[in-house]
């Protein structure tokens, strides 16, 4: 069933938890280590990324405005005497206060095909958040799964957002429906891809004389599901049955 899959309380609640997870994998790690899962850049790149993001993101929703903000052309780096990590938490600290205040009904813009309200934010930066934290422990030798809450509303994320907003790292033709199954979870998605399109297929309403048979099948934890669509880890370490080369279609960047 899909089901959607939080409030801004559970988000803010997961950022608040993702958070100090991240900085500290951060302080443990060598500033020029290669973070594996995003190749080519260190933990250095990592830190500066996820800090540029959150101060777009509070310029973005405290515009209180739906026209589309200037793209971020360049990451932010620390002041004179200031550490990265230290660049990071300030940035961290003021977008948490900035969604603490926040109305999810305010208008903000989004890059997604969805009401262009300040909803939107929480939940893309809590998974923004722990998707990250994953890359950072990762590049110290861990790589804690994602919370199986959290990581079931990033699958849908994925499927109800990034994906039909054309967030993808390669172009092509995919045709036929993927089920995806979280065992952890209890949760499961039904999904068509036409060509370059996708559409999230509501199981409640499905009938057994619905052309919904899935051409491949997907189950492993809501973790490893969302990492396999994330590019993290391959989908070659969860249980697939039927045609592989579907699931290139699922891939989201």
């Amino acid at each position: 069933m899909n089901r959607t899959h939080g409030t801004k309380d559970f988000w803010i609640g997961a950022l608040r938890t993702e958070g100090p997870a991240f900085a500290a994998a951060i302080a443990e790690a060598p500033a020029d280590a290669p973070v594996l899962s995003c190749p080519g850049w260190t933990v250095t790149d990592l830190t500066r990324h996820l800090a540029s993001v959150y101060r777009w993101v509070h310029g973005t929703v405290s515009a209180n405005s739906v026209t589309p903000p200037s793209l971020r052309s360049e990451l932010v780096e620390p002041g004179p005497g200031e550490t990265d990590l230290q660049l990071w938490q300030q940035a961290y600290d003021e977008l948490l206060v900035r969604f603490d205040a926040l109305d999810p009904e305010a208008p903000a813009w989004n890059w997604a095909p969805q009401p262009k309200k300040a909803g939107f934010w929480p939940r893309r930066i809590s998974h923004e958040t722990a998707l990250h934290r994953w890359d950072a422990q990762l590049a110290i030798g861990a790589g804690d799964p994602i919370e199986t809450k959290l990581a079931a509303d990033g699958v849908s994320e994925v499927l109800d957002t990034c994906l039909p907003a054309g967030r993808r790292p390669d172009h092509g033709q995919w045709h036929g429906v993927v089920h995806l199954s979280a065992s952890d979870a209890g949760q499961e998605w039904f999904l068509r891809l036409r060509g370059e399109g996708i559409a999230l297929l509501d199981t409640a309403t499905i009938f057994d004389d619905h052309d919904h048979h899935a051409r491949v099948q997907v189950v492993g934890t809501a973790s490893d599901l969302l990492l396999a669509l994330w590019g993290r880890v391959s989908f070659d370490t969860l249980a697939v049955t039927g045609e592989r080369a579907l699931l290139a279609g699922l891939r989201t960047s």
